[in-house]
C-alpha cells in the first residue's frame, strides 16, 4: 500500500471509518469515528476512502535513528552506550592468587569501553556474514549459532549496562 498522509479517509474492517491524524515509521494513527484514536499498522489492509499524499518531513529522532543503525550494522565505529550510573567512576581490581603479585586497578570504564567494542565488532561481523555472496545459508547459520553462543558467554558483563536493551543475549533454552 503507498502510504498514506495526515487527513487521508480509511475504511478498517474492527473500527470502522476514520482519519489517519499521525504518520510513523510503521504504523498509523487514526481516529476512528466510533473507536477513538487506535494505532495501525500500515502493513495492514486499511480501505482507503480519500488519499492524502503523505509530507515526508521525517523528525531529527527519525533520522538519528536511522543512521544510528546503519552505522552499527554497516561500520567500525563503536556505539556509545551507558554504564550503570552505580560504575561511574568506579575501578575493578585484579588479585592474584600468587600472594607475591602485585594486584592491578584497572578504571571500569576502559573495561566496561573494551567489552562494548567487543559486542560492537561482533554485531559488524554477523552483518559481513549475512551479505556475504560466497557463503551457503548452512555456513552462515553455522556461523550465527557460534556468534550466539559467544554472546551467552558475554552475559556476564550485562550488570555493567545502564539499560537491558544494551544487554547480550545469548542462546534461549528451552523449558
Amino acid at each position: 500500500m503507498e502510504g498514506l498522509g495526515v487527513g487521508s479517509r480509511v475504511k478498517h474492517l474492527s473500527y470502522g471509518t476514520g482519519v489517519v491524524v499521525h504518520v510513523h515509521k510503521r504504523v498509523y494513527e487514526i481516529c476512528f469515528m466510533e473507536q477513538g484514536i487506535k494505532t495501525v499498522s500500515k502493513e495492514h489492509g486499511l480501505e482507503i476512502i480519500e488519499r492524502i499524499e503523505p509530507e515526508y518531513n521525517i523528525s531529527f529522532n527519525e533520522a538519528e535513528e536511522s543512521l544510528m543503525k546503519i552505522l552499527r550494522e554497516w561500520s567500525d565505529v563503536t556505539e556509545l552506550v551507558p554504564l550503570g550510573d552505580k560504575w561511574k567512576d568506579g575501578v575493578m581490581i585484579l588479585r592474584p592468587g600468587d600472594t607475591s603479585l602485585k594486584e592491578k586497578e584497572i578504571p571500569i570504564d576502559a573495561f566496561f569501553h573494551k567489552i562494548v567494542m567487543l559486542r560492537d565488532r561482533l554485531r559488524v561481523m554477523e552483518q559481513r556474514i549475512n551479505a556475504h555472496d560466497k557463503m551457503s545459508d548452512e555456513d552462515k547459520i553455522n556461523l550465527q549459532q557460534y556468534i550466539t553462543r559467544i554472546y551467552g558467554s558475554l552475559t556476564t558483563f550485562n550488570i555493567l549496562f545502564k539499560y537491558k536493551s544494551d544487554n547480550f543475549e545469548g542462546e534461549k533454552s528451552e523449558k
